[in-house]
């Protein structure tokens, strides 16, 4: 319990963001929702349109929606220029306003159509015009149902939110996300208990409001709508402002990431930077985050870059593709490759070991005789990448059964018999823990996947920054990348990445 409340305690930024994120998007809502739901309550057609849509937009999952908001921002760079940004704050907004406008109007609009006809009519016997009886009569009678759409659009967004960590918008998602990957329970707790507690005070202050309306008491009204926007500059106050001596490093969602995030930010606190830190990024988002100047530095591994950003499928040896991924992001985008880590963290298939053993299997070409009476499990984006394709098609792969897992339960699901070989990552610790069989690529179906340090073409210059990483080029083998994974990974005497990045530190002489 009280590492809970050690982690609450040290959420001010996230949850800072969290408010602002949520308040901007009901806000944007609110402005769409009630102009709409007027002009729906004098129009049929345009009613089932919106309505339609705020239904249609219900149905699609959260993540999804926040996802989606990159690529068509991306295409609209043609248009409005290089400065739109694709990530953080603005496609969260566009996403959550989204997500907000269903209850706002169809409470609006069901206020109004469940209106007592002989109020309406009385308003329109003493010569009211449209805009008065909208004012005087319609409005305060439908407000007390407006505001319980809003409160139910608030408790939405405010959840909802959460999910926007994985686009580089800063929120209580953070330390969820960071918890679930390395299975620090409490972690996770401390981001649900602060994201459920901003729920409840929101929704609190906004039914004073409502409460206020039905009563037709101001001072409630007006009184709730005071603390609410005290709260909001309360965290428009707290939050840093970006300089030239901040950095923001990314971080993909597991472990190593969180990690070697660690590593690079006490390396830069040491020399005199202030650092941020955006956790849980998706993989297909990192590069453009990088490119954008969304975030500073991150970690990436080449094989990663040869499949997902050249377009590559061919594996003309490691060198071979270090040379020309340098040689791509300079010419292309002016990222810097500050150098490998010197360590590999490649796909790999394991299984446990006594399975492996009773089935004769040591290399993927065994795996592809056995594979028809097995199933296999990968994470998440695994079996749509570019390396899945091509090592089925090198070895003819068919199994009997495919699932897709979390990271965080990848080995479990192996250890547990929910999948008989999984796609393992060279650098875990889990892989000598579990006692696992890595099969034996035979083929060189897998590119390599070298650890690279990459830097934003902002800050590509900026010598300071360049001086205190490069004593990290080639410092870390793969033997310590997985001690360090472990400490992590490992569910008794369980260390922070944090923790797990000054250990590592002191291992390599730094």
């Amino acid at each position: 319990m009280n590492e809970i409340f050690a982690f609450l305690w040290q959420m001010g930024d996230k949850l800072a963001a969290h408010v602002l994120l949520a308040a901007a998007a009901l806000g944007l809502g609110i402005l769409i929702a009630l102009p709409l739901a007027v002009w729906a309550n004098r129009s049929l057609p345009v009613a089932r349109l919106s309505l339609g849509f705020a239904s249609l937009v219900q149905t699609i999952p959260a993540l999804a929606l926040l996802a989606l908001f990159f690529p068509i921002l991306l295409s609209l760079r043609t248009v409005f220029g290089d400065g739109l940004p694709t990530l953080g704050f603005l496609p969260a907004l566009l996403a959550l306003t989204l997500y907000a406008l269903l209850p706002i109007l169809r409470n609006t609009v069901t206020a109004r159509d469940n209106m007592d006809d002989a109020v309406i009519e009385a308003a329109d016997g003493v010569g009211m015009t449209k805009w008065q009886k909208l004012r005087l009569v319609e409005a305060p009678l439908a407000a007390p149902y407006i505001m319980a759409g809003i409160r139910t659009a608030a408790v939405w967004t405010i959840g909802a939110a959460t999910l926007s960590t994985t686009i580089g918008q800063p929120s209580l998602g953070d330390p969820i996300f960071a918890g679930l990957q390395t299975q620090n329970w409490a972690l996770v707790l401390a981001g649900c208990i602060a994201s459920a507690g901003l729920a409840l005070v929101t929704d609190a202050l906004l039914g004073m409001v409502e409460a206020g309306f039905s009563r037709r008491n101001r001072w409630m009204v007006w009184g709730g709508i005071a603390l609410a926007l005290a709260g909001i500059a309360g965290a428009a106050t707290t939050l840093r402002p970006h300089d030239d001596r901040s950095v923001i490093i990314g971080a993909k969602s597991f472990s190593e990431q969180y990690i070697l995030a660690r590593l690079i930010g006490h390396r830069l606190e040491n020399a005199g930077y202030a650092v941020e830190y955006r956790d849980g990024l998706g993989s297909a988002v990192v590069h453009e985050a990088l490119t954008s100047g969304a975030i500073d530095i991150a970690i990436d591994y080449t094989g990663t870059l040869w499949t997902n950003q050249l377009k590559r499928s061919d594996n003309p040896g490691r060198q071979a593709i270090y040379d020309t991924i340098e040689k791509w992001e300079q010419q292309t985008s002016g990222t810097r490759i500050l150098g490998r880590l010197g360590f590999e963290n490649a796909y790999a298939f394991a299984m446990r070991g006594d399975r492996a053993r009773q089935l004769g299997i040591a290399t993927i070409d065994d795996l592809a005789r056995a594979a028809p009476g097995l199933t296999i499990g990968g994470d998440v984006e695994f079996f749509q990448r570019p390396e899945w394709f091509a090592v089925r098609d090198a070895y003819g792969l068919k199994f009997a059964r495919q699932r897709n897992f979390t990271t965080t339960f990848l080995y479990d699901a192996l250890i547990g018999g929910e999948a008989d070989v999984i796609t393992a990552y060279t650098s875990d610790g889990r892989v000598a823990a579990d006692r696992l069989t890595v099969l034996e690529d035979t083929r060189g179906a897998f590119p390599s996947y070298d650890a690279l340090i990459l830097i934003t073409p902002k800050k590509a210059g900026d010598s300071g920054l360049l001086a205190a990483l490069r004593p990290l080029v080639g410092a870390i083998t793969v033997e310590d990348m997985r001690e360090a994974n472990y400490e992590v990974d490992r569910l008794d005497d369980k260390r922070s990445p944090d923790q797990a990045a000054r250990d590592l530190a002191r291992k390599i002489g730094l």
